[in-house]
C-alpha cells in the first residue's frame, strides 16, 4: 500500500494466488455487497463489501462472481446489452457473512498476473493500509527498507552540486541494515533530496512494496517527514508531485521526492516542519540522515554529508559533449551546453527582438554551460558558435487560473489547475513529407487536467477519409486521440503533452477464431492503429454477452441460459476507433 505506480499510488495489498485462477475469495468481514463492476481495465471484475463500521473492503481482478450476485449481474448485462457494467446495491440486497465465498480469483482488468487486489476504504473514500488496520499473522516481515540510489537536485539557478546545476544520482553503499554515501557531496545554495527505495518482505524475493514512512534530518534536526497512511482515491494523480515524474518517464525509476514540491497538496506531511529543501550555509557541513520505516516498523537509515562549496566558473567535472549543442529544460531553468570552440565563447540571446550577450555560467575545456532562468524572461532564440537555437517558448501558463494560448497553428486552453506548477509552454509546427506534426509542451511534464486543443492544419484532410488526431508514443507508436472538425479546425482534449499528428486508419480490425462450440466461442480481436472501439456478437439476431480482456486482446462468450446450447448464425462485428468494421459469421 502506497507503492509508487506510473499513474497512481497502489491503494491496497496484492495477494498471490500461486499464478493460477479460480481460488476461493471470501468476505473478510460481515456486511453487504454495495457495488460490483466488470470491465477490461483497472480492477477488472471487482466487488465492494460495506461493513457495519463504515469501512468498505474491495476485492479486485476477480475471475467470476459467485451465487445470487453472479446471476443478477449476468441478467443486468443482458438487459442493458453490455459486458462492461457498474452496479450499486442497497444494504439488504446481497448480505454476506465473514468467510462466505463471494467470487473466484482471477487476472481480469489491468493485472500483470493472477492475484487478488485487496483494499480497505473508509467512508470518506480514503484507502487505509490493510497491514496496519487488519491483522495478517501469515505475513512475517523482519526486513527493513532497501535503498538503491540517492538523487540530489539543485532547486534554483544559483545552486550547485559538485559544481554543476541539475539532478545527480548516487549509489548508496550498504553497511549492515543501513546505507551511506562514502564521500561528502560538494553543494551550494538550496538542495532537494530524492530516494529510490523499496521494501522487501523476504530475502531473495522478487516482490516488494512501497516505503510509507520517511524522515529527513539535517544535523539531528527534522526537516521533512512523509507518512502515507491514507490515500485519497479521488486525488491519485497527485503522485506526479511526490514522485520525480521526469525521471520516471525517462528511465522508469520511481524516486520519492523528500521535499514538498510546488503543486503538491497531498495529505502525507502533517509531521513535516517545512518544505524539506536543504539550504547549505557558507563554510558548513550538513550531516543528512534519511530514516525509513515499513508498515511493520522495520527501519533503515541513509547517511551522507553535504559540504559547502563556493560557486566557481571554471570547474573540473564536466562530461564531454556528445553533440555540438545540447539543450535541456528542468522546471524553471533552460540549460544550453556547447563545445568550447573559442577561448571566450559567449551566447547571443534574443528576447522579444532585443539582443543580449551572456557568458557561460560554468565551463571547462570540454563544455560550456549556459543557464537561463525562465522566471525572468523567455528567450526566443540563442546564437552560440555560429548556430542558432530556437527555444520554441510561446507563453507562461499559471497553475491556478484558466489560460488560453492563441498561436498561428494551434490554440490551447488550460483549465484552472491543469498544470501543477508554472508552465513555460513551447510549441512547434513541423511539416514533413506526407505529414505534419504539432508539438505541444513536453511529455516529461505532467498534466493534472485535460487541455483543449484546436489545430489549424496546413494540409487538406478530407473528412470522409477518416483522419484523426494521434499522439506519438515511443519511437514508432501512436495513441488514438480522435478529434472533431469545427469551423475548419480539428479539436480534441488531451491529458498529456507531446507530438500530435493526423493519421488515417483505413484498415478494419482483425478477428481470429480461437474456439467455437455450441457452449462457448472465443476470439482474438486486434486493430493496427486506432484500436478496438466496440464489438457486438449475436446468435440468430439475439445479443450474446462477450467478455473482453484488453491485455490479451481476447473476447469470449457467456450464455444467459447455461442449459440452452447456442444454435444458429453467429455474427461478430468489431469496429475500430476510426469507424472501420470487420464482420465474422459462422453457423453453430
Amino acid at each position: 500500500m502506497g507503492e509508487l505506480r506510473t499513474t497512481h499510488f497502489h491503494s491496497g495489498i496484492d495477494i498471490r494466488t500461486d499464478n493460477r485462477i479460480g481460488m476461493a475469495v471470501r468476505a473478510s468481514k460481515s456486511g453487504y455487497i454495495s457495488r460490483a463492476s466488470m470491465g477490461p481495465v483497472g480492477y477488472g471484475n471487482v466487488i465492494y463489501i460495506t461493513h457495519p463500521d463504515g469501512n468498505t473492503t474491495v476485492y479486485g481482478h476477480l475471475d467470476k462472481f459467485r451465487g445470487p450476485l453472479a446471476d443478477y449481474v449476468l441478467s443486468e448485462q443482458y438487459r442493458v446489452q453490455s459486458g462492461e457494467i457498474d452496479l450499486f446495491f442497497q444494504e439488504g440486497q446481497f448480505k454476506v457473512k465473514q468467510g462466505d465465498t463471494i467470487a473466484w480469483s482471477g487476472n481480469s482488468g489491468s493485472s500483470g498476473g493472477p492475484h487478488l487486489h485487496f483494499n480497505i476504504q473508509d467512508s470518506n473514500n480514503r484507502a487505509l493500509n490493510p497491514l496496519v488496520v487488519a491483522s495478517f499473522p501469515e505475513i512475517q516481515d523482519n526486513l527493513p527498507p532497501d535503498v538503491e540510489k540517492i538523487a540530489l537536485r539543485t532547486m534554483d539557478i544559483h545552486s550547485r552540486i559538485n559544481d554543476r546545476y541539475g539532478r545527480f544520482e548516487f549509489y548508496a553503499q550498504r553497511v549492515g541494515n543501513n546505507f551511506i554515501l562514502k564521500s561528502p557531496i560538494l553543494a551550494h545554495g538550496t538542495i532537494g533530496v530524492e530516494i529510490l527505495s523499496k521494501d522487501r518482505l523476504a530475502y531473495k524475493s522478487p516482490f516488494y512494496g512501497g516505503v510509507n514512512d520517511i524522515e529527513v534530518q539535517v544535523n539531528g534536526q527534522r526537516v521533512f517527514a512523509q507518512a502515507i497512511d491514507k490515500i485519497n482515491l479521488t486525488e491519485s494523480r497527485g503522485i506526479y508531485t511526490l514522485m520525480d515524474f521526469r525521471t520516471m518517464r525517462m528511465k522508469g525509476s520511481r524516486f520519492y521526492k523528500l521535499y514538498i514540491d510546488d503543486g503538491n497538496n497531498l495529505e502525507f506531511y502533517g509531521n513535516s516542519p517545512g518544505q524539506g529543501k536543504i539550504t547549505i550555509k557558507e563554510g558548513s557541513v550538513s550531516n543528512v540522515d534519511i530514516l525509513l520505516k515499513d508498515s511493520y516498523r522495520n527501519g533503515s537509515k541513509v547517511s551522507f554529508k553535504l559540504q559547502y562549496d563556493p560557486i566557481e566558473k571554471r570547474v573540473a567535472n564536466l562530461e564531454p559533449m556528445k553533440r555540438d549543442l545540447e539543450v535541456e529544460l528542468i522546471e524553471n531553468t533552460y540549460i544550453l551546453s556547447t563545445r568550447p570552440l573559442a577561448p571566450k565563447t559567449r551566447a547571443l540571446v534574443y528576447i522579444n527582438g532585443e539582443k543580449q550577450e551572456k557568458e557561460p555560467d560554468y565551463f571547462n575545456s570540454l563544455r560550456n554551460v549556459f543557464l537561463f532562468d525562465l522566471r525572468q524572461a523567455l528567450p526566443d532564440s540563442i546564437v552560440v558558435n555560429g548556430t542558432s537555437v530556437k527555444t520554441g517558448f510561446k507563453a507562461t501558463v499559471p497553475p491556478a487560473t484558466e489560460y488560453t494560448y492563441y498561436g498561428d497553428w494551434m490554440d490551447v486552453k488550460f483549465p484552472a489547475d491543469a498544470v501543477y506548477d508554472t508552465l513555460y509552454l513551447a510549441t512547434e509546427h513541423t511539416v514533413l513529407p506526407g505529414a505534419e506534426v504539432f508539438t505541444i509542451g513536453s511529455p516529461l511534464v505532467p498534466l493534472n487536467k485535460s487541455i483543449h486543443v484546436s489545430l489549424k492544419t496546413e494540409r487538406e484532410y478530407p473528412k470522409e477519409q477518416g483522419y484523426a488526431v494521434y499522439r506519438a508514443t515511443g519511437k514508432f507508436g501512436y495513441t488514438h486521440i480522435g478529434g472533431e472538425w469545427i469551423n475548419g479546425r480539428i479539436q480534441f482534449n488531451s491529458r498529456e503533452f507531446g507530438n500530435f499528428t493526423l493519421l488515417r486508419d483505413s484498415i478494419a480490425p482483425a478477428i481470429t477464431p480461437l474456439s467455437i462450440t455450441n457452449n462457448t466461442v472465443r476470439f482474438k480481436i486486434r486493430d493496427n492503429l486506432s484500436g478496438v472501439g466496440s464489438f457486438k456478437a449475436t446468435v440468430d439476431g439475439a445479443w450474446l454477452l462477450m467478455h473482453y480482456d484488453a491485455k490479451s486482446a481476447t473476447i469470449w462468450s457467456e450464455r444467459l441460459d447455461k442449459e440452452k446450447p447456442m444454435a444458429g448464425v453467429l455474427e461478430l462485428e468489431v469496429v475500430d476507433n476510426a469507424g472501420n468494421k470487420q464482420v465474422y459469421k459462422t453457423t453453430l
